[in-house]
């Protein structure tokens, strides 16, 4: 009897397992042709530059990241599934503040010779990765504080971060130069065949089923977690905020690696800040609004490692004007690895 429960416990390990991936490819490749479709949009409504990279391949990128917890505290039930939610919410704004800037600090000294020079310095404008961190600094400690207010005060801080969402929005659309063929836009994957540029109901129509790819993925993937959850005794919240943005977002932010080898360091960055702004401030409004908003001390100290992360390479850029591949891997592996060892070592709950 005791062989046939240990059985069944592993047979349902691997499906779950298993449900885990799957619905992490269904959303990833949901995501690629999100992006995809979207960066043709924004070449089709002739957005700046900054936008492109700041707002569309931004939000674009971070589309599986954000559906998670959307999907988890609007369809999910019970504790479980707000935890999931809320580490997702949080995930994503320490991984690209802390494992992102690692990755994109290390990319200099791997593509030395593709950029032509021997220094260690990333050369992005100044003034979008500025405002960029700027907003993530200010909205995303406003969503943590939040935590520590009564009801009506956090309704206001939700309302607050998508209003300064749009001001960031409203000042990357209207400043930088024109998204144009520097930034080497792969074909429409629906219209591969079609010559010039696709038409728009096509774009649209991509653009709509990667979506919906994305919604049914992030639905299985949060019923996953929350099992293996329960089946390993690992907390929920740990489980998303380790997994989800990790598996979800990474993979996207590759791209930023490939325009770091072609030295096209502002839209290499902007992919990565501008997703920031959008995690911190949109989705921490709806987790404000449809959650309790009650963070664990390791929500707490995540932020506190992503702000922390954030403000150093906000001071440097400021004062230098270029950032430095050594500091983004000290500051970004540094508390990463600080995290993920507590979580490990069981030091953080």
């Amino acid at each position: 009897m005791q062989e046939k429960e240990h059985n069944f416990w592993g047979d349902d390990l691997l499906t779950d397992v298993a449900v885990l991936f799957t619905s992490l490819g269904i959303i990833l490749l949901g995501a690629a042709f999100f992006t995809n479709a979207i960066e043709w949009l924004g070449k089709k409504l002739n957005l700046t530059e900054g936008a492109v990279g700041s707002i569309l391949a931004a939000v674009g990128t971070a589309m599986p990241e954000t559906l998670i917890p959307l999907t988890a505290i609007l369809l999910g039930t019970g504790d479980a599934a707000h935890e999931i939610g809320v580490g997702a919410i949080l995930g994503a704004p320490f991984m690209l503040g802390t494992l992102a800037m690692f990755l994109v600090g290390s990319s200099v000294f791997l593509f030395r010779k593709k950029r032509a020079e021997s220094s260690t310095r990333i050369e992005p404008d100044p003034a979008v990765i500025r405002r960029d961190l700027g907003f993530f600094i200010v909205v995303y400690t406003l969503a943590i504080s939040a935590a520590f207010m009564v009801y009506w005060l956090k309704i206001g801080v939700a309302l607050l971060l998508v209003a300064a969402y749009i001001i960031f929005a409203y000042k990357t659309l209207t400043s930088g130069g024109e998204f144009g063929e520097e930034c080497q836009m792969d074909p429409l994957y629906l219209a591969r065949s079609c010559q010039g540029e696709p038409p728009t109901f096509i774009v649209v129509g991509q653009l709509v089923l990667a979506f919906g790819a994305i919604i049914v993925g992030a639905n299985f993937f949060v019923h996953s977690v929350e099992d293996l959850s329960s089946l390993l005794g690992v907390p929920a919240f740990i489980m998303s905020l380790l997994i989800a943005p990790v598996a979800t977002e990474m993979p996207e932010k590759f791209n930023s690696l490939i325009w770091l080898s072609q030295k096209k360091d502002t839209v290499a960055l902007g992919n990565i800040t501008g997703a920031m702004v959008f995690q911190s401030s949109v989705i921490p409004a709806v987790g404000i609004t449809l959650t309790p908003w009650v963070l664990t001390p390791a929500a707490i100290i995540s932020a506190i490692l992503a702000l922390t992360a954030s403000i150093s390479v906000y001071l440097f850029i400021r004062y230098k004007n270029y950032l430095d591949g050594r500091i983004l891997m000290l500051t970004g592996g540094l508390f990463y690895s600080f995290f993920v060892v507590a979580v490990l070592k069981g030091i953080i709950r």
